[in-house]
């Protein structure tokens, strides 16, 4: 496994970029006001293992060619661009249906929530980039294999994801449980959450690679 100086350093990189909001923290908020705080979990769990799908792609050298490759990173944002708009206009129409239950997991199944996450993370080239540019740096040659150490590392990030999204999840879901005395205030809140997945679909569409 990595040495303890390599874990610490990286786990204080992954806290330094999930602590400050971002894209998944802005989908696991929406989602939480949309469908409550149990999905908003899910949506967490789900979203985590897309990261670290991503660090196993990285690890096995995919992840280099999202990094080298225009054409390759555009393909998956706009595939994950376009999810998002689409869960986004899903939720909107159903926003009288959602508001008409405490928690979402009441009529949609946790697997197809955490499918949902799931897809949006791994969907997220800035991601893989991330990992692909700076796992390799913590990687130490005369430790483990570099796929290992990576895989490793990657647990970390994901261990960090969970911990901070979750948190943000709770407290809009929360929020969401007050709205939830007035069906019309709740039928709002799914609908402004509903636009607000769409919104960043259409963002992470015309974002350009940093």
């Amino acid at each position: 496994m990595p040495p303890p100086d390599a874990l610490l350093g990286f786990a204080i990189i992954a806290f330094a970029i999930i602590v400050i909001p971002g894209p998944s923290v802005m989908f696991v908020i929406s989602r939480a006001l949309a469908y409550g705080r149990r999905a908003a979990l899910l949506t967490v769990v789900g979203n985590a293992a897309g990261f670290y799908m991503q660090v196993l792609l990285v690890a096995i050298g995919v992840g280099a060619l999202l990094e080298r490759s225009i054409v390759a990173y555009n393909a998956v944002k706009f595939v994950g661009a376009l999810y998002l708009v689409w869960l986004g206009v899903q939720t909107f129409r159903r926003r009288r249906e959602l508001a008409q239950v405490s928690d979402a997991t009441e009529i949609q199944p946790h697997g197809s929530i955490v499918l949902d996450g799931f897809v949006v993370g791994i969907s997220n080239p800035k991601t893989i980039v991330f990992f692909a540019a700076v796992l390799p740096q913590y990687v130490r040659a005369d430790a483990a294999p570099a796929s290992l150490q990576m895989a490793l590392l990657g647990l970390v990030f994901v261990a960090v994801a969970l911990a901070s999204d979750s948190v943000w999840g709770l407290a809009a879901g929360t929020a969401r449980s007050w709205f939830a005395r007035s069906p019309r205030r709740l039928e709002r809140l799914g609908g402004a959450g509903g636009l607000a997945i769409a919104a960043l679909g259409v963002r992470l569409a015309i974002s350009r690679r940093e």
